[in-house]
């Protein structure tokens, strides 16, 4: 978020919180992007607020409560008050357990695959409607052929993320794998580590899919403790979602650190990619 912006979302989160009985004098931001996570002191809450425009806050909470039932390994919405978005200012605050960081914060290749095993378990259960996976690469496709939303995006580099969507949308598709609701971006930004052991957190991109497109966001170690995975499937996923990450950080409105940099890197990453998998094809 912009500073000035920043500053009335932290204000609104804060007398959010107090307005609710929880004492919150202090706030220190975690994460700051599309939305600002904080952590809310002396309560020790954490407040996730994002402008009311985003409209995403009350699928969130939907979701994480259903999850919680059906005993997924997902963060837990703040037990003190009622679980719900609370609007203030223009902006939507949705209130959920601080967890103190364990050491170590690395969580090894098997217990992250478990952990995502469980949740994916838990998820097949649940009738919840979400957005198709295919919805959001259309969004990146959309993207890439705004030039007014990616003007620094090079002309062979514009080629090259849009016939990657492209195809491997349409590939991916054809493929007729099975599907259920995923996290949608289950990458270790995602995973915390904590005394309850790993947890999920940032449900707002969950969709339907193939499971190999919730792996594809995990480090590669992760899939080799999952048996039964289609190999070729994840191969594709690992490229398509390589291509959408990139194409965000091309929005001229990322606030990614250093995000152009890593556009760069993963644009011949993808090219690298795309040329192997070509030569598969034709081998």
């Amino acid at each position: 978020m912009k500073r000035s912006e920043a500053r009335r979302a932290v204000a609104a989160a804060l007398s959010t919180a107090s307005s609710l009985g929880l004492k919150a004098d202090d706030a220190r931001v975690l994460h700051d992007s599309n939305k600002l996570t904080l952590r809310l002191l002396p309560c020790d809450v954490l407040a996730r607020v994002a402008p009311a425009a985003h409209q995403v806050a009350q699928f969130e909470v939907d979701l994480a409560q259903r999850l919680a039932e059906a005993g997924c390994p997902v963060a837990a919405l703040e037990r003190r008050v009622e679980p719900r978005v609370h609007e203030r200012d223009g902006y939507e605050i949705t209130l959920w357990t601080y967890y103190e960081p364990v050491t170590p914060r690395e969580i090894s290749p098997a217990d992250y695959a478990t952990a995502l095993k469980l949740l994916h378990t838990g998820m097949r259960e649940l009738a919840f409607p979400a957005p198709h996976f295919t919805d959001r690469v259309e969004q990146a496709q959309q993207l890439v052929a705004n030039h007014d939303r990616t003007p620094a995006l090079a002309d062979a580099d514009r080629e090259l993320l849009g016939g990657t969507l492209r195809t491997l949308r349409r590939a991916i598709g054809e493929r007729g794998a099975a599907e259920q609701l995923l996290h949608g971006e289950p990458h270790p930004g995602n995973l915390l580590t904590t005394r309850n052991g790993p947890l999920f957190i940032d449900l707002e991109t969950c969709c339907r899919g193939p499971v190999e497109f919730d792996l594809a966001h995990a480090p590669e170690e992760v899939g080799e403790h999952c048996p039964g995975v289609d190999q070729e499937l994840l191969r594709e996923c690992r490229i398509l979602v390589l291509a959408m990450i990139t194409t965000w950080r091309w929005d001229r409105d990322d606030q990614l650190p250093d995000g152009r940099r890593l556009a760069g890197e993963w644009l011949s990453q993808i090219r690298a990619a795309v040329d192997r998998n070509r030569l598969d094809r034709q081998g």
